[in-house]
């Protein structure tokens, strides 16, 4: 079958620069909305990788994300806020991204045409057939995601992928990929736009997922949560008095000793069970 990267082919809009900055706008807008739909296709791919990442993370595993430029940024984005959304160890959820922490914030030259760094870089982590690893690329053609997943399926380590191209290598490199068509960006090649706002719906479906399956949440409450600032304090106040109907100031008194939405419930059902 032909591969053909739509993520490369030209906007459905031209002359970009003679529009206002409403119509750039509304049309930026409406080829937002055409994303939720794309991702909705493809829950399938996704639920088949998530359910092998949740049996991989039960069974003591990890779960690592490796890109380039913007899919590297989303995917470290993604894994820093399992910490503290959650509650996770922070080498639980890794995330990778060609040039090292360097280029979260500055592009690094070259660096994700590499063919040896990637499978490198999950080797610094003792990387094992325990864990599991996402590559994710919009193109599907980025030589240090693809590297590196050729490499870990060598180890018997489970790899899947997030790519937005058809028949693209990656796709065909990953043991659960997910392809999500897009379609052409709004400003053409740009990936960092649907592609990237795809990568984050996935993500966010992926991780979210897999930790209520792992136990972090109870109810629709985050009840692992770390309480690192004033907010998430008072949160997790609220989550306690709904929970277990008691007033605010004990519920304040029992999250600053027990440190935990999760323990201080426990703590106080106990105690009023004895």
């Amino acid at each position: 079958m032909n591969f053909i990267k739509t993520t490369e082919q030209d906007s459905n809009y031209d002359h970009l620069e003679n529009m206002s900055v409403n119509e750039l706008l509304t049309n930026i807008n409406k080829e937002d909305q055409t994303i939720a739909k794309a991702v909705e296709k493809v829950i399938p791919q996704v639920e088949l990788l998530t359910t092998q990442i949740i049996k991989k993370l039960t069974e003591g595993g990890r779960l690592f994300y490796i890109g380039a430029g913007t899919s590297g940024r989303i995917g470290i984005l993604d894994a820093s806020e399992c910490p503290p959304t959650f509650g996770v160890p922070h080498d639980l959820v890794i995330g990778l991204i060609a040039g090292g922490d360097t280029a979260i914030r500055k592009a690094v030259e070259n660096a994700e045409d590499s063919i040896n760094q990637g499978w490198k870089d999950l080797q610094e982590y003792n990387i094992s057939k325990k864990d599991i690893v996402i590559g994710i690329a919009a193109s599907g053609t980025t030589p240090y995601v693809i590297s590196a997943l050729k490499e870990a399926n060598k180890h018997k380590i489970i790899t899947g992928c997030i790519t937005m191209n058809e028949n693209s290598p990656l796709a065909k490199t990953a043991n659960y990929p997910i392809v999500c068509l897009v379609g052409p960006e709004f400003v053409t090649g740009s990936s960092r736009m649907k592609a990237g706002t795809a990568q984050k719906l996935i993500l966010n479906m992926i991780s979210t997922s897999t930790m209520i399956q792992l136990g972090h949440v109870k109810g629709n409450k985050m009840v692992d949560m770390q309480l690192s600032n004033h907010k998430l304090i008072k949160r997790g106040i609220k989550m306690i008095v709904n929970e277990i109907d008691v007033e605010e100031s004990l519920a304040k008194n029992l999250l600053l000793e027990h440190k935990s939405v999760r323990k201080a419930i426990q703590f106080y059902k106990n105690a009023k069970n004895k």
